[in-house]
């Protein structure tokens, strides 16, 4: 097979005409300057705006394929909302320094918990993922994913002074809902409970009511599951149906222990 033939045939199977990668690279600048913008303090908030409205005319330009464009008019909106999602920001960070004893300072906690950058890139995806331009939302959280281990959707719907612990392998999906003073640890899984293409509109995630606590590697499962206010989630436990107010829910292993002498 000569070469015109093998370039004639790789361009036969390029099926999609919408897929760029150039749009992925992007929103990854796009989502680094925002993150900038919002808090390193010797950023320029101002000058940094028409930069960001700049790049974002360029997303709109690679994943907004309706010919009317309608996603350009979406910047004005969000930008309205930063100093909102900002505030709401600085309340998971210091959720975060109260949580754990191991902060040393609100600063170490905006620079180095992969925790708080995931909720961040998830809070800033949110809003544009809830004005209908899902694309780059879901590669804003997916780049947060690369860097932190945290999978969080941007349609899940969180709440205020959200609290994640360590934070590798935590997985949220798009219709969970999680309410305000909420913390969890490593690995949980708020997931479906099982999957079908039908379901795409339906809930399927569970709802974590306020100041419940899950520990690391537990899954709960289902859109009807709802886990009760104040409650507990002990680490490895694994729920499918709702648990009430109050309660505190553990998985207990079997752990035996043989220990052999040692012959005389």
């Amino acid at each position: 097979m000569n070469q015109d033939s093998i370039i004639e045939k790789i361009n036969w199977h390029k099926k999609q005409p919408n897929l760029r990668y150039k749009l992925k690279e992007k929103t990854e600048a796009f989502t680094n300057l925002l993150f900038y913008t919002l808090f390193d303090i010797d950023t320029p908030v101002e000058k940094n705006l028409g930069k960001l409205h700049s790049i974002f005319d360029e997303l709109v330009d690679l994943a907004c394929w309706d010919l009317d464009k309608p996603c350009k008019s979406l910047w004005e909106g969000y930008v309205e909302k930063l100093p909102e999602i900002l505030k709401r920001l600085n309340l998971d960070a210091e959720a975060t320094v109260n949580c754990d004893p191991a902060s040393l300072s609100i600063e170490e906690v905006y620079m180095a918990y992969p925790g708080f950058y995931a909720i961040a890139i998830y809070r800033l995806a949110h809003e544009l993922y809830q004005s209908g331009f899902p694309l780059v939302p879901r590669l804003m959280t997916e780049y947060a994913h690369r860097q932190t281990g945290v999978d969080i959707n941007p349609g899940a719907q969180i709440g205020d002074s959200f609290h994640i612990d360590h934070g590798t392998g935590v997985v949220i999906g798009e219709t969970a809902v999680i309410k305000n003073h909420v913390k969890i640890y490593q690995g949980v899984t708020l997931g479906g409970l099982y999957v079908a293409k039908h379901l795409q509109k339906i809930k399927r995630h569970p709802t974590i009511e306020n100041n419940v606590t899950i520990y690391a590697n537990a899954t709960i499962l289902g859109g009807d599951t709802i886990i009760g206010e104040n409650s507990i989630i002990g680490g490895n436990a694994w729920l499918t149906e709702s648990v009430p107010s109050n309660s505190t829910v553990f998985h207990t292993p079997e752990i035996k222990i043989k220990t052999q002498t040692n012959a005389s």
